[in-house]
């Protein structure tokens, strides 16, 4: 049938120095919580969840084919001076 026309679900994303992993989680999409090693295999992760949470709670009509998504990611870190 198509995309699902409404705005784009929001992801965010934080990178988690001590786990080494990123981490997104959504107020918009019941129970998204999930991590990865790398930013690829997150959005991987994130395009099979989105729909299937959406769907197990009753959001996602099962007519549709694909769900727009906005996913904001934060990472914090640190710069070592190097000293001569």
């Amino acid at each position: 049938m198509g995309e699902l026309d409404t705005q784009a679900y929001m992801i965010s994303a934080f990178w988690d120095a001590d786990a080494a992993v990123w981490v997104a989680s959504s107020d918009d999409v019941p129970g998204l919580v999930t991590e990865a090693d790398t930013m690829e295999l997150l959005v991987a992760k994130l395009k099979v969840l989105i729909p299937d949470l959406l769907e197990a709670n009753g959001i996602l009509p099962k007519a549709y084919d694909s769900v727009p998504f906005h996913l904001q990611t934060e990472m914090n870190d640190t710069a070592e001076i190097r000293t001569h």
